[in-house]
């Protein structure tokens, strides 16, 4: 019976499943490398729950309930009594991977690990533990406390049992979950990432504005958020890092990151988090 989770990386994803875990009733330990990204992510999710509280879809005393069962940390060995980890860190192999080596030493042997990451190999993570049958992907979705879907992802190890446990934590969640198997980009990015490199391309080759590429995929295709303004929210510098991992993975010129979205990575225009992307902000 999993009681306590603890999720590495206190940025926007991990603050968001920290959230929602504790939402479920779940104990949470969060962790960071530093106390001040730790405040902030405490903040951010104080700052939506109390929306939450605004809008009477939560209490005050529920809220703060929902806050005491949270604790942060800047030490991994904090983890040695949870049930359960999700490693939501940034999207690069090799820093997962000494987290990964780090928590399979800290972790008790029945543990299940699972990484958030969007692309990468879920094999290739879970084979640098000694638990690969205790390893799997758990793909939540932007922004985690509103969105339902958790995309739970097979490696080539990943024991039933382990899906299952997954699966039944997500849905304890309030979250719905999808199987998916081990492959570059999974589903969502896989499908998702090119549409959004082929929009950029469009951009990139003066087939229209960024505006006018926008509104034909909101008013004519029915998507709530047109692809570079999705590709801003998601931040540049991952869309490329996925679109790496998909061209990397399928040695297929189609996953070709587009030059312009390279250019924008290198100039620091990440999307949102950094003011400028494909729109000002």
């Amino acid at each position: 019976m999993i009681k306590s989770i603890g999720v590495v990386g206190a940025g926007t994803m991990g603050n968001g499943i920290a959230q929602v875990a504790a939402r479920a009733g779940l104990d949470v330990i969060l962790r960071d490398v530093t106390d001040d990204l730790l405040v902030r992510a405490l903040g951010t999710i104080d700052k939506s729950l109390q929306r939450d509280v605004d809008k009477q879809r939560l209490t005050v005393e529920a809220k703060r309930e929902i806050i005491a069962r949270i604790k942060s940390t800047t030490v991994v060995a904090d983890f040695e009594s949870v049930d359960f980890v999700v490693e939501a860190i940034y999207e690069d192999f090799s820093a997962k991977a000494e987290l990964l080596k780090e928590l399979d030493r800290v972790c008790r042997a029945e543990v299940i690990l699972a990484s958030n990451t969007s692309s990468i190999s879920i094999t290739r993570l879970g084979a640098v533990t000694s638990r690969p049958d205790r390893f799997v992907g758990m793909h939540f979705m932007n922004p985690v406390p509103v969105m339902k879907l958790v995309e739970i992802i097979r490696g080539i190890a990943t024991s039933d049992q382990t899906y299952s446990d997954t699966r039944e934590l997500a849905e304890a969640m309030g979250k719905t979950a999808v199987e998916v198997n081990d492959a570059p980009g999974f589903v969502s990015n896989r499908v998702l990432m090119p549409m959004i490199n082929e929009a950029v391309f469009a951009l990139y080759e003066g087939v229209g504005t960024p505006d006018a590429i926008d509104q034909i995929m909101k008013l004519g295709m029915n998507h709530p958020m047109g692809p570079l303004q999705l590709a801003d929210f998601i931040g540049l510098d991952v869309c490329l890092a996925i679109m790496n991992v998909l061209y990397d993975g399928f040695n297929d010129s189609k996953y070709r990151p587009c030059p312009l979205l390279r250019k924008y990575v290198d100039a620091g225009w990440l999307g949102r988090k950094t003011g400028k992307g494909f729109y000002q902000y």
